[in-house]
């Protein structure tokens, strides 16, 4: 490895599997310092006794990199606050906030009750913003006391966020609000020396396995195109120092391709200087979508 994080100190939340037990091994690899934050959770959100995230700081250990597990619910405030504590209080200082926790409640829209709509937005959009404004709160007083950090914050949507997808309302929700959090932190945060991006991944997990069974399949020889490690090496660079300048944007990243989505822009427009009636409303926004470009296909429509 080329040392590419030598001396930062990382959190990466929902790490004890799948992609953020990647992106921490990968982050270690680098020379980094690590927080390997997991509840310890089923893919439902019940209690998991296993302990993932001991288990990757041992992975991380045994390979001779330095990492310390935390095991609290980020999607509260103590929870969040206790994170960022845990880097500062163990190694002094904080680099790097990777969000990535999260889990399933999967129902058709009809068939969604209230509390598995709460439940995948608080792990997946509170889950990002807590710990996110804990960090920007330290960052924001480095930079007041005249040390102006290199800091990054990576957060993670998916193409469902992205395009939306059947029998996940709750999940696309999360996830498209989270792209919308990326922006607002790079816009508002940029100031205070800190760097926001986000990443639509598409690997194999404990999610994706169930929903995509067929094509998260591993092969039996030649490159693994869904392994999640796939995807860690854009993470790891937009959480280093070398990624200078590279702020409020979305990279989807899948197997050996790496995207930049330029998401939401203004297409073919009419404007009547007045206002319209419903018909004419009407027959010009059909002659419009004539001439715009169509849509993303929802996943699973």
């Amino acid at each position: 490895m080329t040392g590419l994080c030598d001396g930062r100190v990382v959190v990466v939340t929902g790490a004890g599997r799948g992609l953020g037990r990647a992106h921490a091994l990968a982050f270690a690899a680098e020379g980094a310092r690590v927080v390997v934050n997991d509840l310890g959770v089923g893919l439902d959100g019940t209690p998991d006794p296993e302990g993932p995230a001991g288990r990757v700081v041992e992975e991380i250990r045994s390979a001779g990199g330095e990492a310390v597990a935390h095991g609290g619910d980020i999607a509260t405030t103590a929870g969040a606050a206790s994170l960022i504590r845990t880097a500062l209080d163990t190694y002094g200082r904080l680099d790097t906030l990777v969000n990535n926790a999260g889990f399933l409640r999967d129902r058709m829209l009809v068939n969604l009750d209230e509390e598995e709509w709460d439940a995948v937005v608080r792990v997946h959009l509170t889950g990002h913003f807590l710990p996110l404004k804990h960090a920007a709160a330290h960052w924001r007083a480095e930079a007041k006391a005249g040390h102006a950090p290199t800091a990054r914050i990576v957060n993670t949507s998916s193409g469902a966020g992205l395009l939306g997808a059947v029998g996940q309302g709750n999940y696309s929700a999360a996830k498209a609000g989270i792209l919308a959090l990326t922006l607002v932190a790079a816009a508002e945060l940029g100031r205070y020396g800190v760097q926001v991006n986000a990443i639509a991944p598409a690997a194999r997990t404990r999610m994706t396995e169930r929903t995509f069974a067929d094509t998260m399949a591993a092969p039996a020889s030649g490159f693994d195109a869904m392994a999640p490690e796939n995807v860690s090496p854009l993470v790891v660079w937009l959480g280093s120092a070398a990624s200078a300048g590279v702020t409020g944007r979305v990279f989807e990243a899948e197997a050996g391709r790496i995207t930049v989505m330029e998401g939401w822009r203004r297409g073919p427009t009419a404007d009547k200087g007045a206002r319209w009636d419903a018909r004419e409303a009407g027959e010009t926004v059909m002659k419009l979508l004539g001439e715009a470009e169509t849509p993303g296909r929802v996943y699973g429509g």
